[in-house]
């Protein structure tokens, strides 16, 4: 062998161990994130989405409970949307050049209660799906009750937690 095919061989050979190392601890990375969401799921506390909960009952159950969460929801769209339209139309005159506090007031009441009527009409239409089942089907289902997803609570502290733990207070001279 030249010392030019030498030189060839040998940068091939670094290359294909650069790959190799790369391939290698990209697989390393990947499964230590893979096991670290396996284990977030399987904390003690964590419930599992109330989708895949729906997903696992009796197919006749099963359609009767996503038909009537879904028109509950979509009788709670008109509401939501009005509710966003309400909080960007404030957000827009909060912008403009001339400011009114008591029109972005009015704007923001009007999306808050939107968004109660809302969630009213989703978690009546909740109830009403929970009253028809088995008190089995009932106790899987109650997390659709709740104003937070699971995961969400798990990451913030109560409000009672916050509440006990005292803000310093600014001191004025």
């Amino acid at each position: 062998m030249t010392s030019r095919s030498l030189k060839i061989a040998l940068a091939v050979s670094v290359a294909l161990n650069v790959f190799a190392a790369a391939a290698v601890g990209t697989v390393w990375v990947a499964r230590d994130k893979i096991e670290h969401r396996v284990a977030e799921a399987h904390k003690p506390g964590r419930r599992e989405p109330v989708w895949d909960v729906i997903e696992r009952m009796d197919p006749a159950v099963r359609d009767q409970v996503k038909t009537q969460l879904r028109a509950a929801a979509m009788q709670a769209r008109p509401d939501f949307d009005e509710a966003r339209a309400a909080r960007r139309e404030a957000i827009a005159l909060t912008g403009a050049e001339s400011f009114d506090p008591v029109a972005v007031a009015a704007l923001l009441e009007r999306s808050r209660a939107s968004e109660a009527r809302g969630r009213s009409r989703l978690e009546t239409g909740a109830v009403e799906t929970l009253r028809q089942l088995s008190p089995a089907d009932r106790k899987a289902l109650a997390p659709i009750l709740s104003r937070h997803k699971p995961r969400r609570d798990a990451r913030k502290p109560d409000k009672a937690e916050k509440a006990a733990t005292p803000v310093a207070a600014p001191v004025r001279p």
